[in-house]
């Protein structure tokens, strides 16, 4: 490890690595990496490559940081974008087409889940309630705040709602659901570690950010048949339609409650469009494509 500004012994660390192993590629995530250790790999003629998962705005800060991260897009061989959105987004300000790859994610639809009774309980959620799930990061970009407006909207006495996650908007979204009369009914968990395993405690998951990538927790609920309702926005309407989910506009809360609804009151139709949505899954977002994928980048880079 190195310290948080330790930036020339990090640096230094990458190019130690790369040359012991003889690596033909980098392949880096995140800020951090992208900005300030991958132009190691170009000193030493290796080819770099990046994996963009979206940006999501925020503070001055982060927007400074964002801002840094595009321009050095441009430098690298290759840029993974999650989302088809996302790649025209990436072209549209700085590297060029012929560097851009959409590679969604993927998720093994054959992954480990907790049974429904052992999820409730191991969330204390009442056994005998409908229960509605959101499983994030709780800050702006996600829009819990919404999840928790759509819950109040949400007529049914006998619905609960479980919120998983932490984050800057985790008071507020308390103080909010206080507000609106659902403190015995909105369950806030905290940060939990396997939580796309226990997502079968719920009758349907919610989605409700403004803004999105390819979130991980939809692919783990198509794997897990849970029936969702998501805002349309990033890499969302890549992965499901509204053949197999609940699509509705960034901030519709509204939509977003009448959603639930209709799923905890048709569940046949909730169950058709999970199955549907599992196969989805199966066909599109399998690991063995996404490994196949990366790999001929890699070689189309370190051949090039």
């Amino acid at each position: 490890e190195t310290p948080g500004q330790g930036y020339r012994a990090e640096r230094r660390a990458v190019r130690e690595i790369l040359v012991k192993v003889g690596a033909s590629v980098l392949h880096t995530h995140g800020y951090r990496p992208d900005v300030m250790d991958s132009g190691v790999a170009t000193r030493l003629g290796i080819p770099r490559v990046t994996t963009v998962h979206g940006f999501t705005g925020g503070g001055r800060k982060n927007r400074f940081y964002e801002s840094l991260q595009r321009r050095v897009f441009r430098k690298f061989d290759g840029v993974i974008a999650v989302s088809a959105k996302l790649g025209r987004e990436l072209v549209a300000n700085g590297p060029p087409d012929s560097v851009v790859h959409v590679v969604r994610n993927a998720f093994p639809s054959d992954g480990k889940a907790t049974d429904r009774a052992t999820a409730r309980s191991a969330l204390g959620l009442p056994a005998d309630k409908q229960v509605v799930g959101w499983v994030g990061r709780l800050s702006h970009e996600k829009a819990p705040d919404v999840f928790v407006q759509a819950a109040a909207a949400v007529s049914a006495e006998n619905v609960h709602f479980s919120v998983i996650g932490s984050g800057p908007e985790l008071e507020r979204c308390r103080g909010l659901a206080s507000e609106l009369g659902l403190s015995d009914r909105v369950h806030f968990h905290g940060q939990l570690d396997g939580a796309g395993t226990l997502l079968k405690a719920f009758d349907a998951l919610a989605l409700t950010s403004w803004t999105e990538g390819t979130p991980m927790v939809l692919l783990e609920a198509m794997a897990r048949g849970v029936p969702v309702v998501s805002t349309a926005v990033g890499g969302i309407p890549d992965v499901v339609s509204d053949d197999e989910a609940w699509l509705m506009e960034a901030g519709d809360v509204a939509g977003i409650s009448g959603a639930m609804t209709a799923i905890l009151q048709n569940r046949d139709l909730a169950a058709s469009k999970a199955t549907s949505a599992r196969g989805r899954l199966e066909c599109d977002f399998s690991i063995d494509s996404w490994v196949d994928r990366h790999v001929e980048i890699y070689h189309s880079l370190s051949e090039s």
